[in-house]
């Protein structure tokens, strides 16, 4: 697993609002560039989210789907990326304070060619993007909240 962790100067609940909010996933994960749809149930087990990934109009459409959540706590999803294969990411949030958290976020290859690439060679392309991708979460939460906005 490469595993980013990053302090948010936000609520546990706050962060989980944003992951729950299976529109909002372009608005953080680095590279997803379009939401098509998201099933009613998300973030249950088994919902999906339909993106696109990728500038237009090279994009590529495929889904991420809940494996196992814990509100507010854990959020794990498998995300597909034909023909990349798919990726588990696990998203663990645990508070620090009264208006902040602690997010780790532990990504790794399942399915597909990336499986085969050395774990060092992995971290060195999806620990700066996780890093990305956190900080767009936590600007998200921060955002929605206004007492949160300094």
């Amino acid at each position: 697993m490469v595993e980013v962790t990053h302090r948010a100067q936000a609520s546990v609940n706050d962060v989980f609002a944003v992951l729950a909010d299976g529109w909002l996933y372009s608005g953080w994960v680095v590279g997803a560039s379009h939401i098509r749809e998201v099933d009613d149930a998300w973030p249950a087990v088994g919902a999906r989210i339909h993106h696109s990934v990728g500038p237009w109009p090279l994009t590529i459409e495929d889904t991420t789907s809940v494996r196992s959540v814990d509100p507010p706590h854990t959020l794990e999803l498998e995300a597909r990326l034909w023909p990349v294969g798919a990726a588990v990411v696990r998203l663990e949030l645990r508070e620090t304070g009264p208006a902040s958290c602690e997010i780790t976020m532990s990504e790794r290859a399942v399915r597909g060619p990336g499986r085969l690439i050395p774990h060092a060679a992995q971290a060195v392309l999806l620990v700066p993007r996780n890093r990305e991708s956190l900080t767009r979460l936590t600007d998200l939460a921060v955002g929605r909240n206004p007492s949160t906005t300094p």
